[in-house]
C-alpha cells in the first residue's frame, strides 16, 4: 500500500487492538503493525482484565463460545501472610454473576490472538476494508518526523505515512522517548519487576479446590510473606484449567535485598497455603516483565504530542490501589479513547495538537485518570515498610490468638489486638498508618 493512512497504530496489544477496533467501525483507514508473530505472541501470561469496557469493544462476548476469556471473578480475596499463617478477607456474591462481567480472568497469548481477530472482524465489515491492515512480525525501529510533527514510521527499510499515530507500545516506550514525550528514564521506585506462572490443573480438581463452578472463577491477592520482606505483593487466579500465580516486586527494594525474584517466587510457592493451593499442579510458563507502580512521577510529561497520542503501558497506566491490579482495563480504555479522538481528527480533517489535546481531556475526564490522581496515597501506603512486614504479622498474630481455643481463658479481641500491636507497631505508628490507610481509600 503506498498511500497515506489515516492512522498507524504501534502494538498489538489490549490497547492497539481496542484502538484498531474503534477505528474500524468508524470506517477509518489505519495500518497496526505489532513485532510479534501474532497479537499474544510475546505475552506468555495473563490476569484480569477488570471492568465492562470489553463489552463495548464486543458486545455479548459472553455469549460466544470462542471468547478468549478463562473464567469470570465471582470471588474475591485479600491475605494477609506472615511466614506460617495466613488470614483472609473473603467475599463471595451472586452479582458479579451478572453478563456483562466485571472482571475477566485472561490469558494474554488467547486473549490478544482472540481481539485480534475482532479486530479484522471489524475492519472486514467497514467501508474501507481495502485500505486498512493488521500487519505482524513488524519492527518499528523509529518515527518519521517531519517539521515537528509525526507523520509515520520507520520499519526496516520500509516507511509508512500516517496523519496520526498511536504509540501502544509497551512499557518499554523507546518511541515516545524518540519524540521527547518522556526524556527521562523512569527511576526504579516507579516500576516494579513482575513474575509469573501459570500452573495447569485437571479442570475438575481446580473447580473442586477453589470451590468453583461453571465459569466462575476467584482472584486472591497476597500482603506480607509473599515477597519475604520486599516491596511489592502476591497474587493467584484461576483460570479454565490453570492458574496464574505470582509476584509484582519493587525495582529499587528487590535491587537493595539482592534477591532473585524466581527465588522469591518459589518462596511464595512454599508457604504452606500457596502449597495447598498448588499442591499436584504443573508448571506450563514462567514470565518476567517490568510494570509500573501506579505512581503518577511515571507517566510521559504528556500523552500527545505534534501527530501522535500514546495509550495504555507506553504511557505507564497501571494502578495497584488494594483493591485490584488495573492495566489491562486501562490499556483498553486510553485505546478506545486515543481512537475516538483520531475519528474527531479525520471527520474535522484536522490533524493539529488542538485537536489532540481532546484526548488528554478525555483521559482526564475518563476513570482512569481519576482514579491514578485520586488513590495516589493510597499507592504510597500500600508501598510504604510496614504493609508488607510489620502489618501482616500483626493480622496474622491476631488470627492465631483469636481462633486458637485451648481451656485457658479468653481475651476479648480489643485485648488480643492490644497485646500483637505491642510486639510490631507502637501505638502512634498504628494510628498514623491507620489514619492514611482511611484516607487513601
Amino acid at each position: 500500500m503506498d498511500e497515506r493512512f489515516d492512522c498507524i497504530i504501534v502494538g498489538g496489544g489490549i490497547a492497539g487492538l481496542s484502538a484498531a477496533i474503534t477505528l474500524a467501525r468508524a470506517n477509518v483507514r489505519f495500518l497496526l503493525v505489532e513485532r510479534g508473530e501474532w497479537s499474544g505472541a510475546k505475552n506468555v501470561s495473563g490476569g484480569v482484565l477488570w471492568g465492562r469496557d470489553l463489552a463495548t469493544l464486543v458486545p455479548n462476548y459472553w455469549e460466544d463460545e470462542d471468547a478468549a476469556f478463562e473464567r469470570y471473578v465471582a470471588h474475591r480475596r485479600l491475605t494477609f501472610m506472615d511466614d506460617g499463617a495466613a488470614f483472609s478477607l473473603d467475599f463471595k456474591s451472586n452479582h458479579f454473576d451478572e453478563a456483562p462481567y466485571s472482571g475477566v480472568t485472561v490469558l494474554r497469548s488467547r486473549f490478544d490472538a482472540w481481539l485480534a481477530g475482532k479486530a479484522q472482524e471489524a475492519i472486514d465489515a467497514s467501508s474501507v476494508a481495502d485500505e486498512s491492515l493488521i500487519a505482524t512480525d513488524v519492527l518499528v525501529r523509529e518515527l518519521i518526523v517531519e517539521d515537528g510533527k509525526v507523520c509515520g514510521i520507520r520499519a526496516g527499510e520500509d516507511a509508512f505515512y500516517a496523519d496520526s499515530v498511536i504509540l501502544a507500545e509497551g512499557v518499554n516506550n523507546l518511541l515516545t522517548r524518540q519524540v521527547g514525550l518522556q526524556t527521562e528514564y523512569v527511576p526504579a521506585t516507579g516500576l516494579a519487576v513482575g513474575v509469573k506462572e501459570v500452573i495447569r490443573f485437571d479442570a475438575k480438581v481446580l473447580e473442586d479446590r477453589f470451590q468453583l463452578s461453571g465459569r466462575r472463577g476467584m482472584s486472591n491477592e497476597f500482603v506480607g510473606y509473599a515477597t519475604d520482606g520486599v516491596e511489592g505483593g502476591g497474587f493467584l487466579y484461576t483460570n479454565r484449567d490453570s492458574v496464574s500465580v505470582g509476584l509484582v516486586l519493587g525495582m529499587e527494594d528487590l535491587r537493595r535485598s539482592r534477591k532473585k525474584p524466581y527465588d522469591l517466587l518459589n518462596g511464595f510457592k512454599q508457604h504452606p497455603v500457596v502449597a495447598d493451593a498448588l499442591r499436584g499442579g504443573e508448571v506450563l510458563e514462567y514470565s518476567a516483565k517490568v510494570v509500573s507502580t501506579g505512581d503518577l512521577r511515571a507517566m510521559p510529561k504528556e500523552v500527545y504530542g505534534e501527530g501522535v497520542l500514546v495509550a495504555g503501558e507506553a504511557a505507564n497506566l497501571v494502578l495497584n490501589a488494594g483493591r485490584a491490579i488495573q492495566g489491562m482495563d486501562f490499556a483498553m480504555r486510553s485505546g478506545m479513547l486515543a481512537a475516538e479522538t483520531v475519528i474527531e481528527a479525520v471527520r474535522a480533517k484536522d490533524f493539529s495538537t488542538a485537536i489532540f489535546t481532546h484526548y488528554r481531556t478525555a483521559l482526564d475526564a475518563s476513570y482512569v485518570m481519576q482514579d491514578l490522581r485520586g488513590f495516589q496515597d493510597a499507592v504510597k501506603v500500600l508501598h510504604s515498610p510496614e504493609m508488607f512486614t510489620a502489618v501482616p504479622r500483626l493480622v496474622c498474630d491476631f488470627g492465631r490468638e483469636f481462633f486458637t481455643v485451648d481451656n485457658r481463658p479468653t481475651k476479648k479481641a480489643w485485648q488480643i489486638l492490644r497485646d500483637v500491636r505491642k510486639e510490631h507497631l507502637s501505638y502512634w505508628d498504628l494510628v498514623k498508618l491507620g489514619a492514611k490507610a482511611s484516607r487513601a481509600l
